[in-house]
């Protein structure tokens, strides 16, 4: 009967395991939780829903702002992670080496003069599941920011053109750059 008990449990310990060293982004993130030198900013999916209720709520037959309402309400969550106080290139760096390169898809990588900028996406059934943004410089600045919801590369241009969510100003430059 032990034995019987002692299977599925370790079956169930190693789906847990393996769904923890799925998230890289989480676990990078998680590092660099309670180091000062970091500002954090996480956004739930519940305060987009607000947001986006809001502005569908108050657009007065204004069919941008209604659809922009809806656009925010698709986003399941923003983590930023953040810093001007340490060595952004080697940050960078070792963003880049936790990710599964093999779920990310390059949109856009932009390297000048001892800084990085990378733009990624997560793609789940046609539609983008994460979007990723990684800078650091050797200036000492570095940004995290990830983005989770069910969105097309219509909503994302949406979002970069009419927003002021962190990192999307410079999705909007990268993505006019490329046109």
């Amino acid at each position: 009967m032990k034995k019987i008990l002692i299977i599925p449990i370790l079956l169930l310990s190693l789906v847990f395991k393996a769904q923890a060293q799925d998230d890289a982004i989480q676990k990078f993130f998680s590092n660099y939780m309670e180091d000062d030198r970091f500002s954090r900013v996480y956004i739930s999916p519940k305060m987009m829903q607000m947001a986006g209720g809001f502005l569908k709520n108050n657009s007065e037959n204004d069919q941008d702002a209604e659809d922009l309402g809806t656009l925010i309400q698709k986003v399941k969550g923003i983590r930023i992670l953040s810093s001007e106080e340490v060595n952004g290139q080697e940050l960078y760096n070792e963003a880049m080496s936790t990710l599964t390169k093999n779920k990310y898809e390059e949109l856009m990588d932009v390297q000048d003069k001892g800084s990085s900028l990378k733009f990624m996406v997560r793609e789940e059934g046609g539609l983008v599941r994460e979007l990723l943004m990684l800078s650091g410089d050797k200036g000492g600045q570095f940004t995290l920011l990830s983005m989770l919801g069910a969105f097309t590369y219509e909503d994302l241009n949406m979002l970069a053109e009419k927003t002021d969510i962190p990192g999307m100003d410079s999705y909007n430059k990268g993505s006019k750059e490329n046109n």
